[in-house]
């Protein structure tokens, strides 16, 4: 067996471990480390890679908009996250772009090898403290009870929750890595199904 890999990791350091990591353990190669999404992107179509661990937050393109990028275009080859970010938001928009494994910064360097296998294998590896946080968020998700609220999609539904707490439509783009634009459209087509009129109508028929 022979694992082909490569690294998208801005920082430096980090980069050249995980490529001297990975190459010091008979069975696995990295075939390429870039600093950038835009590099990865025009590179790794071109070779045959069969997992790519990829940071967040990269200069330029994140790490979640490249992988939702690639995975259409390679669909066989795994991408696992490497971040120190392990909020669920980061989370689960890391998992809906198309990673299967989601792994801490600070994952010891045999872990990190052992959950390069596993998704190899067909797993789907997780740094405790992320799967902690999400089955955390599955127990603490909130049942929709309200017949108007069973047309929205989970994007719109997600966007009403984080109006209801406050949240403004940039902070939304950011926290969900979509234009502002498109948090407007979303926003626009909840009032539609709802039929209201105003974000303060749509959350208290969210919540009756």
């Amino acid at each position: 067996m022979n694992i082909r890999i490569a690294i998208v990791e801005d920082e430096t350091d980090t980069r050249e471990m995980l490529v001297n990591l990975i190459n010091g353990y008979e069975g696995y190669s990295c075939v390429s480390a870039y600093k950038n999404a835009e590099e990865a992107l025009n590179n790794i179509l071109l070779l045959e890679v069969d997992v790519v661990l990829v940071d967040i937050h990269l200069p330029g393109k994140s790490g979640i908009s490249l992988i939702e990028q690639l995975k259409s275009l390679v669909p066989k080859t795994q991408f696992m996250v490497c971040s120190s970010l392990e909020d669920s938001n980061h989370i689960f928009s890391a998992l809906k772009a198309g990673a299967t494994g989601y792994i801490s910064k600070t994952t010891s360097s045999e872990k990190i090898i052992q959950a390069i296998s596993e998704l190899h294998l067909g797993g789907s590896p997780m740094s405790s403290q992320i799967a902690r946080k999400v089955v955390a968020s599955f127990q603490e998700h909130k049942v929709i009870k309200n017949d108007s609220c069973k047309d929205l999609t989970n994007r719109e539904f997600e966007i009403l929750e984080f109006l209801s707490r406050g949240y403004r439509y940039k902070e939304i783009g950011d926290k969900l890595f979509i234009s502002v634009e498109t948090v407007r459209k979303h926003i626009n087509n909840v009032y539609k199904k709802l039929q209201v009129n105003s974000a303060i109508e749509a959350i208290n028929l969210m919540k009756r």
